[in-house]
Order: structure tokens, then C-alpha cells, then sequence
């Protein structure tokens, strides 16, 4: 009986230990896959392995089919900021290249990431890094990727908002490209942190902890809608 039970303990081992070298080699040793939403699953408003995160309004989150995948689409009104989220560990140091398909067919009227009461996207994507000190909610290096309406594209910035002082964005798209057109994206993640945060140890280099989407439209009163899908890290 006791060498039975032994056989079985030992068989779950393998199993976990077999399933979490799969989840973190998903998509092959070159890439990382942190989004390929391969089903329409959600559990408690959050696709399966993520957590909703409700700041104002009314969440408005679906999975919806794209060719043999499924993309995320969250739509915002003028009461809505919300979004989805989850933990993850990625060394960017081997994984330096975050790469996503996204598109957007409403954009909050005169949204502006450079201003704290217009401060409004319809999409962002949010990378967060081991966090420096103490609280960590507020000593946690953040970037941001993320569709503005009025700021310029290429635009680097520091987050308006109150205690945000180590969040910070990159605008890369704006009202100036075509809505309803997805568009394929690839970050060089590693060189966008040195550039973001010199004054953090000279720019060196930390461990991704977490990733999350979100959409907000709250500030200007207005609406926004976007779809995102296949996020992953990759080498090169």
C-alpha cells in the first residue's frame, strides 16, 4: 500500500513539474507567450489566468474569434476604467522583445496621456519590474505602451497621475492611425527600459513580475474600444 501511494505522489510530481515546463516554454524556446487567448474561456469577467481589475464603471470585457485565435476586446464608457491582469516571470535580458497585435475603433475624445484630467486610452499595455524598495506599489518601474489620441507617437512620459512617478509611457500610436486596422507591433523592451529609467540604478536592467491591459475614458467623459491579441516576449 505505502509503495502504491509513493507511486502516485511521485506520478503528480512529474505531472506539475511536466505541465509548468510546458507553460513556460510555450510557443518554443524563443519565444514567451503571455497572450494567445486560444479560447473563449472566462472566469469571474477575466479571461482564464487573469484578474479583473474594476477601478470605475462597468467592466466590458469579451473574447472574440480572430482566424484560429481569440483577441481581447474591452470597451470603455464615460464612467469606465478597467482592465485585466496577471503575474508572470520574464528575464528581459533573454526575452528583450515584447510583440502584440492590436487595433482600435474608438478613441476617448481628446484623450491625452500628458495631462492628468485627460488621461485617457483606449488601450495600454502594462509591463511591471521587480519592484526597487518599499511600498512596492509605489517603487514598482512600470511601462506603459499605449494608443493616446492627442500626444505625438514616439512621445516618452512620465504618468500624470498622482504617485505615478515611476510609470512611465511610450505613445505608440495616436488619432493620426487609421481605426479599425489591426496593427502588428514589436518593442525592443530592453532598450525602451534603460531609456525610461536612467535614474533607477543607471537604467539596469530588472525582472519582469507582471503583465496587464487596460482602458480607461473616465477623465474625458467620452468612450473607447479596442482589441488586442498574441502578446509574447520573444529573443529576437
Amino acid at each position: 500500500m505505502k509503495t502504491n501511494k509513493f507511486i502516485l505522489f511521485f506520478s503528480v510530481i512529474v505531472f506539475v513539474i511536466l505541465g509548468l515546463s510546458q507553460t513556460a516554454l510555450s510557443g518554443g524556446n524563443d519565444v514567451f507567450s503571455v497572450a494567445g487567448f486560444d479560447s473563449d474561456k472566462m472566469k469571474k469577467g477575466a479571461p482564464v489566468g487573469w484578474k479583473l481589475e474594476k477601478k470605475k464603471g462597468t467592466p466590458v470585457i469579451t473574447l472574440e474569434k480572430v482566424g484560429d485565435r481569440f483577441c481581447l476586446h474591452m470597451a470603455s464608457d464615460s464612467k469606465s476604467s478597467f482592465g485585466i491582469k496577471r503575474e508572470i516571470g520574464i528575464i528581459v535580458e533573454e526575452y528583450a522583445f515584447l510583440n502584440w497585435k492590436w487595433k482600435v475603433t474608438k478613441l476617448p475624445k481628446g484623450g491625452d496621456v500628458r495631462k492628468a484630467d485627460t488621461d485617457d486610452q483606449a488601450i495600454q499595455i502594462y509591463i511591471a519590474f521587480t519592484a526597487t524598495g518599499w511600498p512596492k506599489k509605489l517603487n514598482t518601474p512600470v511601462i506603459g505602451y499605449i494608443w493616446d489620441n492627442e500626444c505625438p507617437k514616439d512621445t516618452m512620459v512620465t504618468s500624470s497621475q498622482p504617485l505615478s512617478g515611476k510609470v512611465r509611457y511610450v505613445v505608440l500610436r495616436n488619432k493620426s492611425d487609421g481605426l479599425n486596422e489591426w496593427y502588428t507591433e514589436k518593442r525592443n523592451v530592453s532598450e525602451d527600459y534603460k531609456k525610461l529609467f536612467p535614474d533607477i540604478e543607471g537604467g539596469k536592467l530588472r525582472d519582469v513580475k507582471g503583465m496587464s491591459f487596460y482602458i480607461n475614458s473616465q477623465h474625458t467623459k467620452s468612450e473607447g474600444e479596442s482589441y488586442i491579441y498574441d502578446v509574447y516576449f520573444s529573443k529576437n
